[in-house]
């Protein structure tokens, strides 16, 4: 129930990411309007990008908060938070009716959505590796990549259906404000859930014994000791965020610009290869667990760098065959997106916790940590 709970939040929070990027041509034309509109496109997707510039920010903040107060108070607060700046977003006018104020006020949302997001990751997966077996981690760790997945293609669903009930006119006005709307009631019921929730056995072990740090104070010195693991983890999260964002987020833009698929067709392409996608990832996570994590990232990096090329290639000749190279591309790219909270913090000493994501790293003072992590695991 714990990490059920914690992965539903996770999907709504992650819904409210793929809702604006598989939007990002309708937000662009609202708040952005520009004879050219491409160019109106690339600024909506320039505040998509604002976000990760804060979210490192939000886990330095909500972190330490977590281990003050808990895990289950901080992630109920970042799901009001990203639910809250979602809905904002569908109901703040657009360019032509206040002016600049519009896209000013997006980019403000858009902060407080990447001040959110960077608690929830890492809590979330702190909270789950807090719970999970060893023997497990890896297949517990794997249900919040399928949450974030489920968001996204969440996202991507309810804009296709929207867009073809409504038809493409009213979509551009107001259809795609829509599933913005939506996630206010997902917020709800997120929070439902998470307040539901007891914090983890560590947390409550600390607690119980008074041993909870009432203040916070930076540890960088003592992570400098470890730079050697800190910098292959640096080169591995930069790996997996170029192709996470590129595969997952900015693919339905590339098919509509470079190769000419209409928005539905696009949407259809990428909702049926996520759909297969988060079948595979939890088998992917249970296996890390029996043969180990770094097999299955050297099958994913050499797989993706012999076949990126031919499966984009293989996109170009049309429909059937573009959700053919993205689903082979997406099951490639599978091992590492489903080993990443079970890996990561294997890569380091007990004492220094690192759930990390496509998105974010965040270093946990030592009473974040899970018991029993073990460097093996990896």
């Amino acid at each position: 129930m714990p990490i059920a709970a914690s992965a539903i939040g996770n999907a709504a929070e992650w819904f409210d990411y793929g809702v604006y990027v598989y939007a990002a041509v309708y937000i662009g034309r609202t708040f952005f309007p520009s004879d050219n509109p491409a160019a109106s496109t690339l600024s909506s997707l320039l505040v998509f990008a604002v976000s990760f510039l804060i979210r490192p920010l939000g886990g330095l903040v909500w972190g330490p908060l977590g281990d003050r107060l808990g895990r289950q108070r901080i992630l109920a607060s970042t799901i009001v938070l990203m639910a809250g700046a979602t809905f904002c977003v569908g109901v703040l006018p657009g360019y032509t009716t206040i002016g600049i104020l519009a896209p000013i006020g997006l980019i403000v949302l858009r902060v407080i959505q990447g001040f959110s997001t960077g608690g929830e990751y890492g809590g979330a997966a702190t909270f789950m590796a807090e719970y999970a077996p060893d023997r497990k981690r890896g297949l517990c760790g794997s249900f919040l990549e399928f949450a974030t997945l489920a968001g996204f293609t969440f996202g991507a669903l309810l804009l296709l259906v929207t867009g073809v009930t409504i038809g493409p006119a009213a979509m551009a006005e107001w259809g795609w404000r829509l599933p913005f709307l939506i996630a206010a009631p997902l917020g709800l019921v997120g929070l439902y859930l998470r307040s539901k929730l007891a914090d983890t056995p560590v947390f409550r072990k600390l607690q119980k014994a008074g041993e909870i740090e009432q203040e916070t104070k930076t540890q960088f010195r003592e992570l400098a000791r470890y730079w050697r693991p800190l910098l292959l983890l640096m080169g591995l999260v930069a790996m997996l965020n170029v192709t996470y964002y590129t595969l997952i987020s900015y693919m339905p833009v590339y098919l509509q610009g470079e190769i000419g698929l209409t928005s539905n067709k696009a949407l259809i392409l990428v909702i049926v290869g996520q759909l297969i996608m988060t079948v595979f990832l939890l088998f992917s996570g249970a296996l890390s667990d029996r043969v180990g994590r770094k097999p299955l990232w050297w099958v994913s990096t050499v797989g993706m760098f012999v076949l990126a090329i031919p499966m984009y290639w293989l996109m170009t000749r049309g429909f059937a065959f573009a959700i053919v190279g993205f689903t082979v591309l997406g099951l490639l790219y599978v091992p590492q997106l489903s080993t990443v909270s079970a890996m990561f913090p294997a890569m380091f000493p007990t004492h220094i916790d690192t759930p990390d994501s496509p998105s974010h790293i965040i270093f946990r003072r030592p009473c974040s940590v899970a018991p029993r992590l073990r460097p093996t695991s990896f």
